[in-house]
């Protein structure tokens, strides 16, 4: 698949020629110049047996300035459709108020027929923790000049998207070293959001439930320092109490975080409001 690049000013979806740059190759083996703020592109999948698209936020410099950047990997809620990762202007928006440089990455993780599989692996052709946790990472870095280790990468989600990240964070934690849940929940839910998602066996829901990883994460934070944070609304009336209840497991255990509670509900005012703090945090926790 080629770049399609994105008029960041207008926001249309315009097809450009761009020069020639010999450091990018695309998924398709078709290479292009990076010349605008927001590109597109996607990679061929095996462990969803399928194209994964996404968009790409470049700094304002990338062009022209020869260095790597850190990147932010930022999950949609769920349910969600295959083109859900689009148009999430606020983030572009935020990233430019935190005042630091770096690429924010935002994949696919839901397709028109499998609409919510909330970053788990299920199965051949249905393996999103492995598509967004292992072959995304990889083909970014071959793909665009990023800090290529742990120290460059940060793992953030909306909704859905916190739990995707919390989860696939802790589950690789060699490929990550900050996460970030805004308004999310730690166990897999139905599409409502107000039921527990039952995996199947007992096994497999401990290993898809955050609060099973709680009383190892003092040790493994200290192998591998990781910023870990998660942020939630005072009026969020159903993922605020597992928010608080994780925040006790973790200080009873004694592991280094940082949890907020804002001030709104599960709505969009209180992510536009507190995105860019919640990027610059990050950020700062990262290689530069």
């Amino acid at each position: 698949m080629g770049i399609r690049t994105l008029d960041p000013v207008r926001r249309s979806r315009l097809w450009l020629l761009l020069l020639l740059a010999p450091t990018l190759v695309l998924a398709g083996g078709a290479p292009a110049g990076l010349g605008a703020r927001v590109v597109e592109t996607s990679f061929r999948s095996q462990a969803v047996r399928g194209v994964v698209r996404m968009e790409v936020y470049l700094p304002a410099d990338y062009t022209t300035s020869g260095k790597r950047y850190p990147v932010i990997y930022f999950l949609h809620g769920l349910p969600a459709s295959s083109s859900s990762y689009r148009g999430a202007d606020f983030l572009r928006d935020a990233l430019d108020r935190a005042g630091r440089p770096a690429i924010l990455v935002a994949p696919q993780g839901a397709r028109d027929r499998d609409s919510d599989p909330e970053y788990l692996d299920w199965g051949p052709g249905r393996n999103w923790e492995t598509a967004v946790g292992q072959e995304l990472p990889r083909f970014v870095d071959r793909t665009f000049r990023t800090i290529p280790s742990r120290r460059g990468r940060a793992l953030v989600g909306l909704s859905a998207g916190g739990y995707g990240a919390t989860l696939l964070a802790l589950h690789h934690l060699g490929a990550f070293a900050v996460v970030e849940s805004w308004s999310g929940y730690f166990h897999p839910t139905n599409p409502s959001g107000t039921a527990p998602l039952d995996l199947g066996s007992r096994a497999a829901n401990a290993k898809a439930s955050v609060h099973t990883y709680v009383r190892t994460l003092h040790r493994a934070f200290h192998r591998r320092p990781t910023f870990f944070a998660f942020y939630v609304g005072r009026g969020d009336m159903r993922f605020r109490a597992e928010n608080l209840r994780l925040h006790r497991e973790l200080l009873a255990a004694g592991v280094p975080h940082l949890f907020r509670l804002y001030p709104g509900a599960h709505a969009q005012t209180v992510w536009s409001a507190h995105a860019a703090a919640w990027l610059r945090l990050a950020l700062d926790h990262l290689a530069s």
